[in-house]
């Protein structure tokens, strides 16, 4: 955590409630548990790991769409945690959120121009003509033609909505941006595109993101630190180098060991890690990755391992990653 960050994570938690045939709760799901992180002004921080271990709920619990169990959110040096919905509206000019479906966000009934034009309406002053200005202005920036804004969501294709979703947001010129699965979906060329898109667009209006993905591939190419997390903590931190040539947690090693890689055989010939991971509403003692983990010990199921920094900027959570010395092949 570092004092000039532009979003500050302090212990956040988000944990569901766990009801049973009656309706009553039996128990918690832990979905976010004690995630700490800092992102800085102008970064792009990936969040991977497998389904289910919390990366899209960290997202929606940084925007507001979860409230937090517990912790602390800081935004450009407010804390945002607990804003009441008429209080976070100035926020939310800043701090802006993509969903994995892109059509989901916009109205089916509106048209794309009415759509890009109702953040404006209700976050700013700006009278018809400047409105329609800027919108203009920022279709062009997603390299869109105008004859869009009379069309309608499903009248154009998954690529076309990713560009009207990150249009919508832009109108407002944010400064940090959620990208949640931004890819997903899309075929390979239309993902270049998109991601040189998002690129473009992060030096044209000075944005930082949140990356939020499954796609290994993808984050290294356009991440500049990346956060690994299994079932709701993040067990490994560090640059987008450092995690790829060199990860120390065993998590992080199995996710690198499923990448296909042209010339270096079938993934089922070097990929080791077994089962599903546990059930996060009755986690195991410990380490959560023990149950999964081939390098196991006993005291692994005595302790809940810190996120702890070994080298300068690269961080994990395993008790025993420093007696470890682990390169890809």
């Amino acid at each position: 955590m570092t004092a000039d960050a532009l979003l500050s994570l302090e212990n956040l938690s988000k944990h569901f409630p766990v009801l049973n045939v009656w309706k009553r709760r039996s128990g918690w799901l832990k979905a976010l548990d004690e995630v700490s992180l800092s992102v800085h002004k102008g970064e792009i921080l990936g969040i991977v790991g497998e389904s289910g271990c919390g990366k899209s709920t960290l997202g929606k619990t940084v925007m507001g769409i979860h409230r937090p169990t517990s912790g602390r959110i800081i935004f450009e040096g407010n804390d945002i945690t607990h804003l009441k919905p008429y209080q976070s509206r100035g926020m939310r000019r800043d701090l802006q959120y993509t969903y994995q479906d892109p059509g989901a966000s916009l109205d089916p009934r509106w048209k794309i121009g009415r759509s890009l034009d109702e953040p404006l309406v209700i976050h700013t002053r700006l009278d018809r003509r400047a409105r329609r200005e800027r919108v203009r202005e920022i279709l062009d920036a997603v390299g869109l033609p105008e004859g869009h804004l009379d069309l309608y969501p499903h009248e154009i294709s998954g690529g076309q909505q990713r560009r009207v979703g990150l249009a919508r947001i832009l109108t407002l010129h944010p400064t940090m941006v959620v990208l949640d699965e931004p890819t997903s979906g899309l075929d390979v060329s239309v993902q270049a595109t998109i991601l040189n898109l998002f690129l473009d667009l992060q030096k044209r209006f000075d944005l930082t993101y949140v990356f939020i993905s499954h796609d290994l591939g993808v984050v290294r190419m356009v991440c500049d630190r990346v956060a690994v997390m299994y079932l709701g903590k993040v067990v490994e931190l560090g640059s987008s180098d450092e995690i790829f040539d060199r990860p120390r947690h065993p998590y992080t090693q199995s996710l690198l060991a499923a990448v296909p890689q042209i010339g270096k055989g079938r993934v089922t010939e070097t990929f080791w890690l077994e089962g599903e991971p546990p059930d996060p509403g009755n986690l195991p003692s410990g380490c959560r990755f023990r149950t999964r983990c081939t390098q196991a010990r006993d005291d692994c199921a005595l302790e809940v391992p810190p996120l702890v920094e070994h080298n300068p900027g690269h961080a994990d959570a395993c008790l025993y990653s420093a007696a470890r010395d682990y390169s890809p092949a």
